[in-house]
């Protein structure tokens, strides 16, 4: 485990700055790099510490600062957002926002609680209704194993383990709980036979959904997991000819003369939202990460530039656009709903995520937009959990609702930005170091 000292000083500051309503006080002198995002972690993690569900104690779908919400869901947890906390957890107990004791309860309570709710051939489902366990179906043959949000998960168990599995015994018996829950997941059953990983499985509708999960998207990680699973793996030839279309996913189109240099899930020469360089990278480490068609780490790092030298052109002339302003787009709510923003899909709505959980990649202009939310656009976006979801200066839009799987990656990948805190605790795991070598990756943590 990795010591982090100094911080007690500047967890008075931050506590001291509380308002009333919970919200910390948007300061808007010149902070250092470190004092900002420790002011950004520390407030977005409370989204899954003072936010969680009770009976649960994993992460709330949604939380509406206003109260409404129109589908009366307040109390849905999420299975990836809950890992996303789960990891940044790890992170809060490093950085003490909270206590280890704290941190030991309540993973003791959510992996009782992973340990009972119905599971999918040990696959979760995508939505559970926290207070009673019971699944909530995301569409209408979706009431079943969710693999692509079990893998998300996943990641966070693994990290739990190897964080505690030297510890006290309290802690060992936690790993414990955690190593059990992810030895339990067959995944070779979500092949259906073939040489693909398909995302869903219902013992109603079987594999009904027929989505199969190729690259590239937020979903690398199912594939790794899958091939380090200790009890039920995938073959070499279901990453290679699922996942990697047997070479097809590389690519050698550019965007604004910058490498996309993978074959992304869109329409020919676009680039997805920027989730799909987080979701998957929590824990799997991409700096050095290659295999024989792709280098992952270019991969990840072009997105996050394309996405700055968009802002840099605004082609649609939206405010407040810029390298140093705001920048990043990615799913999240949207003026209209819901949508999957990215540069060809601009509705002048920014989502903070995008480019705070991008620090690794871009650190000057992923702080520099923190930075310009802070000292610019103050409380209109930040809150009780930190910044809101998603903003639109060009339509004055503000809405004050966050969604888990925004706020989750920010505290995580700030950390990795920071410490490789989480990176090193799963890359370490001798599972997840034997499938990378079986797939044929190639990475400095492998030993």
């Amino acid at each position: 485990m990795i010591s982090l000292g100094g911080f007690t000083a500047c967890q008075t500051t931050l506590q001291q700055e509380q308002t009333d309503t919970g919200a910390e006080k948007p300061d808007t002198t010149a902070l250092s790099d470190d004092s900002l995002m420790n002011k950004i972690q520390q407030q977005t993690f409370q989204y899954f510490w003072e936010g969680a569900e009770p009976t649960s104690g994993l992460a709330r779908e949604r939380i509406h600062i206003d109260g409404e919400y129109p589908q009366n869901d307040q109390q849905v947890i999420t299975t990836g957002g809950s890992g996303f906390g789960i990891m940044g957890m790890v992170v809060g107990m490093e950085r003490g926002f909270i206590t280890k004791t704290e941190g030991e309860t309540r993973l003791n309570k959510i992996m009782d609680y992973l340990a009972k709710i119905p599971r999918f051939k040990g696959a979760w489902s995508h939505w559970y209704h926290g207070d009673t366990g019971k699944v909530k179906a995301f569409s209408d043959k979706d009431n079943g194993g969710d693999l692509v949000e079990t893998a998300f998960l996943t990641q966070s168990l693994i990290v739990v383990r190897e964080y505690f599995k030297n510890g006290t015994d309290a802690q060992q018996a936690i790993a414990k709980k955690a190593d059990a829950l992810w030895r339990e997941i067959d995944w070779n059953h979500y092949t259906n036979g073939k040489n693909v990983l398909l995302w869903h499985w219902s013992p109603n509708h079987d594999f009904g959904m027929n989505h199969p999960i190729q690259g590239y998207d937020e979903c690398l990680i199912t594939y790794v997991l899958a091939a380090s699973s200790p009890t039920h793996p995938i073959d070499t030839a279901v990453y290679q000819e699922g996942w990697a279309r047997n070479g097809k996913i590389k690519s050698d189109l550019t965007k604004f003369d910058i490498p996309i240099g993978i074959k992304h899930n869109a329409q020919e020469g676009q680039v997805g939202p920027l989730f799909w360089a987080h979701y998957s990278f929590m824990g799997l480490d991409p700096i050095g990460l290659k295999d024989q068609y792709v280098n992952y780490e270019d991969v990840v790092r072009n997105h996050a530039k394309i996405n700055i030298a968009y802002a840099e052109a605004n082609p649609k002339r939206f405010k407040g656009y810029g390298a140093d302003k705001g920048w990043g787009w990615t799913a999240s709510y949207s003026i209209t709903g819901y949508d999957a923003h990215h540069p060809d899909n601009d509705k002048s709505v920014i989502s903070p995520t995008a480019a705070l959980s991008s620090t690794p990649y871009t650190p000057k202009e992923s702080l520099a937009f923190g930075r310009y939310l802070f000292n610019n656009l103050e409380d209109k976006v930040w809150g009780k959990y930190g910044f809101y979801d998603a903003y639109s200066e060009t339509e004055n839009w503000y809405p004050q609702r966050y969604l888990a799987i925004d706020q989750g990656p920010i505290v995580v990948m700030i950390e990795n930005y920071r410490t490789g805190l989480v990176w090193n605790l799963f890359m370490q795991a001798p599972e997840i170091q034997a499938g990378l070598k079986k797939l044929g990756f190639q990475s400095p943590k492998l030993k």
